[in-house]
This record gives structure tokens, C-alpha cells and sequence, in this order.
């Protein structure tokens, strides 16, 4: 293949991820947004209420989280596309843990839609008294909850290694690279904190925003402007 067509694939791997980027924040953010308005803290029965009143819209919101994982996979294929000829073990590794990532996902996704049922389903609320119902529903929200934050770790390792490679690369602006990989450190830091004090978990979730801002401004980056490959990081030979 000739150096060219290697620069059009490269750059096509790029802009790929750089909309994935971009959509697969927007799915989760939206998934997030949705599910969120039916929640009501320490009340089953209102939740369950506005659920039912609402139940297409709050299957909407799922599976816009379902969908968020999904392409998830198609993220991590496009940066390793993009980055494999900076160090291509790294990008494998990368790879690895966004694919760990979704599949967590995906099964909290499963698990979400499956105690679904216990709202909609006829005659399923009041199969259990209060404190029965109470109690199952309390565990389904901490299961969610750690699923997430495991999840999110995997993704805090594979985001690590591929803001890592940018930032060796030339492929994005130091600056944004620099503050990818800070905000994807601060991601386990956030989580493991969650999951052994949850209570500081208010205060904790605004370690998100660096990597936030960090995501939106690569996705944007790599859609519009691609990849340089002409770049003098890039001309060191990449790992076997």
C-alpha cells in the first residue's frame, strides 16, 4: 500500500472517531438525561408511577445508553486505526479495555430494561409489600450504579493509553492531548471513590468535566481536520 493510501485511511480512521467521539457522548448524555427525570429519591412507587405514565420515553432513554455502548466498540476501532502506527501494542491494549468497557455497559444495559418489568408489568408492584419492593428496587439502583463506575474504569484505562498516544503523536494540540490523559486519570479516581465512600459521589461526578471538555474537543478536532502524518513523532518506528 502506498504511503498515500495509507495517509487517506488513516485520516478516514480519524474523522471516523473523532464523530464517534461525538455521537457516543451525545448517546449517553441523552440515555442519562432521559432516565434521570423519572427517578425520585427514597420513593419506589412515584418512580414506578412516572415509568408507567411514561414508559416509551423511558425505553428511549435506555436504549439511547444501549446504543452509547454499542458504538462504544466503534470509537475504540477507529482510534486504534488512527493511533496503531504510533505504537501499535498500545493501541491494541487501548483497544481491549473500550471493548471491556462496553460489554459492562451492555449488561447493565440488560439489566436496566429486565427490572423494567417490575414497574410495567401487570400486577408485578403488587406482588411485594413496600419494604419487599423497596428492597429489591435498592439493590437494582446499586447495581446499576457499580456497573457503571466499573465500567467507567475500563474506560479510564483505555482512555489513559489513547490520549497518551495523541499526546507522543502530533495528531492533536498538546494542550488537548495533555488535558485528555489528566481527565481520563482523574476517572478512577472518581470511581473507586464512589464505590468505597458513595456518599461523597455528588461532590466526586464533577471529576468528570476534564475529560468531558477533553472528548468533545478531540472528537471535534479529528472530524473536521484529521490527522497529519507527517509528524516528526511519527517517525520513530512503533513497537512490534
Amino acid at each position: 500500500m502506498t504511503g498515500s493510501a495509507v495517509d487517506r485511511s488513516q485520516n478516514a480512521y480519524a474523522r471516523f472517531a473523532g464523530f464517534m467521539y461525538l455521537f457516543v457522548d451525545f448517546a449517553y448524555l441523552v440515555g442519562l438525561f432521559i432516565t434521570s427525570r423519572f427517578q425520585v429519591a427514597g420513593n419506589v412507587m412515584e418512580t414506578a408511577h412516572r415509568i408507567v405514565a411514561a414508559e416509551s420515553l423511558y425505553r428511549i432513554g435506555l436504549a439511547s445508553l444501549l446504543v452509547g455502548a454499542l458504538c462504544t466498540v466503534f470509537l475504540a476501532a477507529g482510534l486504534y486505526g488512527t493511533l496503531q502506527a504510533i505504537d501499535h501494542k498500545l493501541a491494541l491494549q487501548a483497544l481491549v479495555f473500550r471493548v471491556v468497557e462496553a460489554t459492562v455497559f451492555a449488561v447493565v444495559s440488560v439489566l436496566n430494561f429486565a427490572f423494567l418489568q417490575m414497574y410495567v408489568g401487570p400486577g408485578h408492584l403488587n406482588a411485594f409489600d413496600a419494604s419487599q419492593l423497596s428492597a429489591i428496587l435498592s439493590v437494582r439502583s446499586a447495581a446499576s450504579i457499580v456497573g457503571f463506575n466499573v465500567a467507567a474504569i475500563f474506560f479510564s484505562m483505555g482512555s489513559i493509553l489513547f490520549f497518551y498516544l495523541f499526546l507522543r503523536s502530533t495528531y492533536l494540540p498538546r494542550v488537548l492531548s495533555a488535558v485528555g490523559l489528566f481527565g481520563s486519570m482523574l476517572v478512577p479516581i472518581v470511581c473507586f471513590g464512589i464505590l468505597i465512600v458513595p456518599q461523597a459521589a455528588k461532590w466526586l461526578v464533577f471529576g468528570w468535566i476534564p475529560i468531558g471538555v477533553a472528548e468533545i474537543a478531540a472528537g471535534l478536532w479529528l472530524l473536521v481536520k484529521g490527522v497529519a502524518t507527517s509528524g516528526p513523532s511519527e517517525s520513530a518506528p512503533a513497537s512490534r
